[in-house]
């Protein structure tokens, strides 16, 4: 199975339609240690996501994450996450590290993800800022435009390009796009199963979450078993 398989509406279906228990897929962001990337694993996270742009203090080279990649095992999705990068980057980063999907968290166009996706040869999932004024139309509109993306994370608008820890309203996103939904945004451990039961998305995806507070990038293992735990909570009820 690879990250486009995990992502696929197909399997959502599937699972539905032969009454397998629904399950929630997790991804674990911005991470930047190898005992942090092992302990992800061990919780069974669906996806691992490193950070490429550098202006983030959850940012890492090429050359860390070639480590931190390195004894990832097979099922576990490794997920590139860029702001606005250049086909140079892109193409740097993916031709060194083991990527099985690309996220585009800038002011990337259609036209420019399915550029930079094709420079990479993978798969690519587009964020979506959710501010205030957005309306559920305005949603629609964007999942139209990026139909070619394997899905669509829904994150806070906040200044800057995510990671801000805050949460937008749930409400917003259409019940059509929950297939496609991997929601993000100030989710953590408390929150989680609430919009889990709300949303119903595809996947769940945290970063300041599961983080020592007041330490960007610094992650908290404790806190990453409570997230997982909380997930699992959800779909078992």
């Amino acid at each position: 199975m690879n990250a486009t398989e995990n992502l696929s509406v197909e399997n959502a279906a599937e699972e539905a339609q032969q009454g397998v228990p629904r399950r929630t897929r997790i991804k674990l962001c911005g991470l930047s240690k190898p005992e942090t990337v092992a302990h992800a694993i061990e919780l069974g996270a669906d996806a691992i996501g490193f950070v490429f742009y550098p202006p983030s203090p959850r940012s890492v080279s090429v050359a860390q994450a070639v480590e931190l990649v390195r004894n990832v095992p097979p099922f576990v999705s490794v997920v590139g996450l860029f702001v606005n990068a250049t086909p140079e980057w892109v193409g740097e980063v993916v031709s060194n590290v083991g990527l099985s999907l690309l996220q585009f968290h800038g002011d990337e166009t259609p036209e420019q993800c399915e550029l930079l996706a094709g420079v990479a040869g993978l798969p690519w999932l587009r964020a979506l800022r959710v501010a205030a004024d957005t309306q559920p139309a305005d949603l629609v509109k964007s999942a139209l435009n990026y139909s070619a993306a394997s899905g669509l994370l829904f994150d806070t608008h906040v200044e800057g390009y995510g990671g801000g820890g805050k949460v937008f309203d749930w409400s917003l996103i259409p019940a059509e796009l929950a297939h496609r939904a991997v929601l993000s945004g100030g989710l953590n451990a408390q929150n989680v199963n609430d919009a889990i039961r709300r949303v119903r998305p595809y996947a769940v995806d945290v970063s300041s979450g599961i983080e020592v507070p007041g330490a960007k990038g610094v992650k908290d293992h404790a806190r990453m078993a409570a997230f997982v735990r909380a997930v699992r909570a959800a779909d078992a009820e």
